[in-house]
C-alpha cells in the first residue's frame, strides 16, 4: 500500500491553505473534504474581514479557492473519513469504503458537535456508526436508523435501504435529495441510543424505536471519535503553537482547535501545520 506523506481531513479554509503548502513543499497528500468545501463558507452572504477581499461573499470565496486547487493541480477525495488508527510511526485512515496510510495526518475538521448523544460513544463499534456505506452489508435483512445531517446522509440511507430489512430516516436538516419509497421517516431530534452490549433502540423526543443498528451522518464527528487517543478539552483538539496534537506526526489546524472561528486564523492554522508536518517529515527522514 502506498504511504502518502500526509493525509488532510477537512476541505475548509485551514485544510485547504495545508494542502496548498504540502504541495509547494512537495510532499505527497490526500485531501479529503466536501465538494461544497465548507458549508459556513458556502451560507456566509458577506465577509468583511478578510485581508485584501474586502466585501466578499461566502461563494465568490468559495469560487477563489477552487479555482486555486484547480491552478495548483490539488484533487479533492470527497469519501468521508470514519476513523485514524495512530499506528506508531505512521497512520491508518479509513474513508469509505477503502483504508490508506500517511506519515502524519492534519484534521482540520471544523466545530464538531457540541454534544454526543447519551449512549453514542460507548456503543461506538457496537451498533453505532459513522459510515453507512462501509457498514451496511452487516444489517443485512435487519432494522436500522440513519440520522442526517446533510443531503450526502440521504443517499446513504438510500444504499442502506439496498440492504436492510428495514431502514428509519430522521432528519436533522432538510435535504433536497430524495428518499427512496419504503423507508420510514421519523420526526423529532434524536435524544438517545439504546442498549446494554449493542445498539437495542434509537429514542427521539416522541418515540422509542427498536433497531440494531444507528448511522450518524454529521458532517463532522468529533475529534475523540474519529482519532483514538487525542486529546480534547471542551470539545476542542488541543495544540500547540506549531499545530502538533499530543500524538506525534498529528496536526490540527482551524475551528477544530478552539475559538476564535474565523476564516483567516483558520488560513494561517492550515499554513502553520503543513510547515510543521513537513518540518516533521523531514527530520524523520533525516534520522533514518
Amino acid at each position: 500500500m502506498k504511504r502518502y506523506d500526509c493525509i488532510i481531513v477537512g476541505s475548509g479554509p485551514a485544510g485547504l491553505e495545508a494542502a496548498v503548502n504540502l504541495s509547494i513543499r512537495g510532499k505527497s497528500f490526500l485531501l479529503f473534504g466536501n465538494e461544497s468545501l465548507s458549508i459556513k463558507l458556502e451560507t456566509a452572504p458577506r465577509i468583511d474581514n478578510y485581508l485584501g477581499l474586502p466585501g466578499i461573499s461566502g461563494r465568490e470565496l468559495q469560487q477563489r479557492y477552487l479555482e486555486h486547487l484547480d491552478d495548483m493541480n490539488i484533487q479533492l477525495q470527497t469519501d468521508q473519513v470514519n476513523m485514524v488508527y495512530p499506528m506508531g510511526d505512521f497512520f491508518s485512515v479509513a474513508a469509505g469504503k477503502h483504508t490508506y496510510e500517511a506519515s502524519t495526518i492534519i484534521l482540520a475538521t471544523g466545530t464538531a458537535p457540541a454534544k454526543l448523544l447519551p449512549g453514542e460513544e460507548r456503543l461506538l463499534g457496537r451498533g453505532v456508526g459513522y459510515c453507512a456505506t462501509c457498514d451496511a452489508p452487516l444489517y443485512r435483512g435487519k432494522t436500522v436508523a440513519v440520522v442526517g445531517w446533510s443531503d450526502e446522509a440521504v443517499l446513504e440511507a438510500n444504499f442502506v435501504a439496498e440492504l436492510a430489512g428495514t431502514v428509519y430516516y430522521l432528519p436533522v436538516r432538510k435535504s433536497a435529495q430524495t428518499l427512496r419509497e419504503g423507508i420510514h421517516v421519523l420526526a423529532g431530534p434524536p435524544t438517545e441510543i439504546l442498549g446494554d452490549q449493542k445498539v437495542e433502540a434509537l429514542k427521539t423526543k416522541t418515540e422509542t424505536i427498536p433497531v440494531d443498528g444507528v448511522f450518524l451522518l454529521r458532517e463532522s464527528i468529533a475529534p475523540s471519535s474519529l482519532v483514538p487517543g487525542i486529546q480534547v478539552e471542551n470539545g476542542f483538539i488541543v495544540v500547540d503553537s506549531d499545530m502538533q496534537t499530543n500524538l506525534p506526526g498529528c496536526f490540527a489546524a482551524g475551528d477544530c482547535t478552539g475559538k476564535p472561528h474565523q476564516l483567516m486564523r483558520a488560513a494561517g492554522q492550515g499554513q502553520t501545520a503543513a510547515l510543521s508536518a513537513t518540518t516533521y517529515l523531514d527530520r524523520k527522514a533525516a534520522d533514518q
